[in-house]
């Protein structure tokens, strides 16, 4: 009895959304507003990249920190602190690679074994790093650093396939689509991890909205339909906000 009303408490205080098709058209969605938002702010608004990482840095302290105070899952809360991550992510995967001279290949190295590190020291001290567990704070200051970390680095990645690797972005954006096919088709057909394949999946996302933002704002002469970061950032915000109103999110009550 007493692990039965253990269970059904953390089901209840899971913080996370239950994952769906529709989790994943809103983190598409999430990650390439991300992407159009970072850039409106630091190109487009010729702020510079550090400082608009300071901006989206403190937007991302306090939505992480609204986040840890919730008693239950908001999707609201929840969506705008994951955007508030992949903001930040662009403009300091832009910062580091651009500003400091680090290089695409550099960046996303570091950021790689970040993200690994942050993982591991997840799962060594909390023995899982499935996202039904998010229902602490400590587990929700790791869920949202290793997002932070992974948000970062699918920029800086999306950047050297378009760029370092010369497939642009369209070239960019099948490539990583066929990465989620391919972890799709392992979701179905084998018995890997289901917690390891979230992961993948949650990771390549970021990439492949980075390389659909890129190809949305930057100029044609450099392969994109150079439309205008604030009417993208704007459209793909009601994107967002149509799906959570037509596909309501539950919170998480399983391992994924």
């Amino acid at each position: 009895m007493n692990t039965l009303n253990a269970d059904s408490t953390a089901a209840v205080l899971a913080k996370v959304p239950a994952i769906t098709l529709a989790f994943w058209v809103v983190k598409v969605f999430a990650t390439t507003l991300g992407e159009t938002g970072g850039d409106a702010v630091s190109m487009s608004m010729n702020l510079g990249y550090l400082t608009a990482t300071g901006i989206f840095a403190l937007i991302f302290f306090a939505a992480v920190a609204a986040q840890i105070a919730a008693k239950r899952y908001h999707p609201a809360l929840y969506w705008t602190t994951i955007i508030a991550t992949t903001t930040v992510g662009t403009t300091l995967a832009d910062f580091a690679d651009r500003s400091l001279g680090i290089g695409y290949a550099g960046g996303t190295s570091i950021l790689l074994a970040l993200l690994l590190a942050s993982l591991a020291l997840w799962y060594r001290v909390q023995g899982s790093v499935a996202v039904d567990t998010v229902n602490s704070p400590r587990t929700e200051m790791f869920y949202w650093v290793t997002i932070m970390f992974s948000q970062t680095l699918g920029t800086a990645l999306g950047d050297w396939t378009a760029d370092t690797a010369g497939l642009g972005y369209s070239g960019g954006a099948l490539v990583f689509s066929a990465l989620l096919g391919l972890v799709v088709a392992a979701y179905y057909r084998t018995r890997i991890s289901r917690v390891a394949l979230f992961w993948a999946a949650f990771i390549l996302t970021r990439p492949l909205g980075a390389v659909v933002g890129d190809f949305l704002d930057k100029p044609v002469a450099a392969g994109g339909l150079e439309l205008s970061r604030y009417a993208a950032s704007l459209v793909l915000l009601g994107l967002i906000v149509g799906m959570l109103w037509l596909f309501p999110q539950k919170a998480a009550s399983r391992a994924h």
